[in-house]
């Protein structure tokens, strides 16, 4: 177990008594604690035609080819009002789509891995200002500045230490500029990731992995010792550089509690909200609930990679990504979204506290956009939208949120007290998701 910084070692234990307390059992009566669908659509004031519209939506994704299956989910004032799936789960086999099935999540394994990190600042044991070598001294202090041409680098010290607030909106500096070019030659690598152009090895692949390291490592930790070798790309908190950050944390989140990520991450996250179905690995005879993944090429869908299905039901399941890796259906991650709608709480279990959440989702993390740059901002572990960036006009400048590189989105709306989300497993693809979006808002005009 990792030694505290003396200042906080006095009042952790009380501190973490306390957090452990509220982050069980909750008793708050006036935020839905279950998915409610006992109302009909005239009772939700809901014109039936408008769950036309999204049907038609969805099933044309369908038929014209732009994705083999979608589903789609959306709830408001924890009222489920759309729950339903199109198309094939095996479009070979002809085998159809249901809101049981399986997806790759992808990306939105970062958002469960920051509040996995945030219950561990609740319990007293880490601040997100904290310097992250304090809690792993291997960390590099030091930006890259030049490579040179025997492949050796110049570096610089950081001007600033690199926190955990850092690695929870990307802005840590890791494997980024330079520091990523180091290390892909050392891996002979393009970094590109697997189906996505990543040259995928001859071996099945255990779990689901960044591209650009090693495959064969069979736990986070070895991947991040030799991350944390590499100095970084520029100084802490002064750029964006999306992904591996939170593979850090996750691996963090690790060395803070003296658990595997995966095994933290289901004590404290998934069985307490009920998400039973989403993991990051499974039993084999799991492999035929997952949809089958396609890319969209010239009006047709062409198989893609199977290598993250397979990651997922493979033999060895010690490798558990903090980025990427999470896999289940529809309903278990939309309890996650409500949670957080909730401000912290579902299924009577308690995760967050109030003002913890609203840390992570009302402030910007990122430094000033330059003059000309998409005004882009991010909080811890979201998106942050905004009157000047959102992904339909109807969304409220209160909306977070965020997705998964294979299609997988979905967006919680505190002032509409609405969330939805929306899935696909496409490599390639036509952006399909905002007219869906619209849609779901679409519902509730009158």
């Amino acid at each position: 177990m990792l030694k505290l910084p003396r200042a906080r070692y006095l009042s952790t234990l009380v501190i973490a008594l306390l957090a452990a307390a509220c982050t069980r059992t909750d008793t708050t009566t006036d935020t839905p604690q279950r998915f409610d669908r006992s109302q009909t659509l005239t009772q939700l004031g809901i014109a039936p035609e408008k769950i036309g519209e999204i049907d038609a939506l969805l099933q044309s994704y369908v038929d014209d080819h732009k994705t083999g299956s979608v589903a789609a989910l959306v709830a408001k004032d924890g009222k489920v009002v759309y729950a339903d799936a199109f198309g094939w789960r095996d479009r070979e086999n002809r085998v159809p789509a249901s809101l049981d099935d399986y997806y790759v999540l992808f990306s939105q394994t970062k958002a469960v891995t920051t509040v996995a990190f945030m219950t561990l600042v609740e319990q007293g044991l880490v601040d997100i200002h904290d310097p992250v070598a304090d809690y792993f001294p291997g960390i590099s202090d030091q930006v890259l500045v030049h490579i040179n041409d025997d492949g050796s680098y110049e570096t610089r010290p950081v001007a600033s230490p690199m926190t955990f607030a850092h690695l929870m909106a990307h802005t840590s500096g890791l494997y980024a500029g330079l520091a990523g070019e180091a290390r892909r030659a050392d891996t002979d690598g393009s970094g590109a990731p697997l189906g996505f152009g990543g040259q995928e090895p001859e071996f099945q692949i255990s779990g689901q992995r960044t591209g650009g390291g090693n495959f064969a490592a069979p736990f986070l930790e070895d991947e991040m010792l030799v991350m944390a070798g590499y100095p970084l790309g520029f100084d802490p908190g002064t750029q964006w550089n999306y992904h591996v950050s939170t593979n850090m944390l996750g691996y963090l989140v690790e060395r803070i509690s003296g658990q595997p990520l995966r095994d933290y991450v289901r004590e404290t996250i998934l069985d307490p909200l009920g998400m039973d179905q989403t993991d990051w690995f499974y039993a084999p005879e799991a492999l035929e609930r997952f949809v089958r993944p396609y890319s969209a090429v010239d009006g047709e869908l062409v198989p893609g990679s199977t290598v993250y299905i397979k990651g997922a039901v493979s033999s060895e399941q010690t490798y558990a990504e903090g980025a990427i890796g999470l896999n289940g259906p529809i309903e278990d991650y939309a309890k996650f979204a409500q949670m957080l709608l909730n401000k912290g709480t579902f299924n009577g279990q308690r995760i967050l506290q109030p003002d913890t959440v609203e840390r992570m989702t009302t402030i910007n993390r990122l430094p000033g956009a330059e003059e000309g740059e998409e005004d882009f901002r991010f909080g811890l572990g979201f998106e942050l939208y905004h009157e000047d960036k959102k992904p339909a006009p109807e969304v409220s400048n209160s909306a977070y949120a965020w997705g998964g590189m294979l299609g997988t989105e979905y967006i919680i709306d505190p002032e509409e007290n609405l969330i939805a989300l929306f899935y696909i497993n496409m490599y390639q693809r036509e952006p399909l998701y905002p007219a869906f979006l619209s849609k779901a808002y679409q519902l509730f005009e009158e």
